[in-house]
């Protein structure tokens, strides 16, 4: 992908996630029949973030993680969440003010593609169902490498393309064609929702993407399939 594709999907994605920041929390629970949720615990005890680290959540959204994060650094503790977009962050910031977290975590409009903090800043860099949207998958994977110190984590939980194919044919299926329906009905986005789906079909498998992780640097990288690779988690330390 040359630079103008890549700033035009940089726009594109924008305008997408500017339009459905207010309904986000509600399709991520129907996209995925709540099991998000499950897929970021089993992460997160992973993990085992510790009170007094610090963490960088990218592309932190309506901040689930960014919150989850910063319960588990406590007090003493930081954590930034980066969004490129400020309707995404105010939804954030709205949760996070309503579990009295505002003084645990600095939210920060920036780009994934360009990271405003100096290497080895971070244990932990997180990135949890964005990093198909991206402009630039490798180059995400190179910052977030470069901002964690020494021994610290570089995390994805993304959607996947399952391994066995008859499986992911019938993924793509619910993926590509019954989710914008569903869309359609339950928040009456159809366009927003038939592209995200679209965003995976460029995306690497969950192979291909632990590759990219050793090519950032990253050393013993873990990948953990959910619901027969629906999902993937991929943990790389530098």
């Amino acid at each position: 992908m040359n630079r103008e594709q890549m700033n035009k999907k940089a726009k594109y994605v924008h305008s997408v996630f500017e339009s459905i920041a207010e309904e986000y929390d509600k399709m991520n629970n129907v996209i995925s029949f709540g099991s998000h949720v499950a897929w970021r615990n089993y992460t997160m005890q992973q993990l085992q973030v510790q009170p007094g680290q610090a963490a960088i959540d990218i592309a932190c959204g309506t901040c689930d993680w960014t919150i989850q994060m910063a319960r588990a650094v406590g007090k003493n503790g930081q954590v930034i969440g980066l969004d490129f977009s400020q309707n995404m962050l105010d939804v954030g910031a709205y949760k996070i003010a309503n579990q009295n977290l505002s003084d645990s975590i600095e939210l920060v409009r920036g780009d994934a593609m360009d990271l405003p903090y100096e290497d080895n800043t971070f244990d932990f860099a997180t990135i949890g169902f964005a990093l198909r949207n991206v402009p630039d998958v490798q180059t995400v994977l190179n910052e977030m490498t470069r901002v964690v110190k020494p021994g610290g984590k570089v995390v994805s939980l993304e959607v996947s393309k399952p391994p066995f194919l008859p499986y992911r044919q019938l993924f793509y299926l619910y993926f590509y064609k019954i989710l914008p329906l569903i869309a359609k009905m339950v928040v009456n986005k159809y366009e927003q929702y038939a592209w995200l789906p679209q965003s995976l079909t460029n995306f690497p498998d969950s192979r291909e993407l632990a590759g990219m992780f050793q090519k950032a640097g990253l050393k013993t990288v873990q990948v953990k399939l959910f619901m027969g690779g629906v999902a993937a988690l991929h943990i790389g330390t530098k």
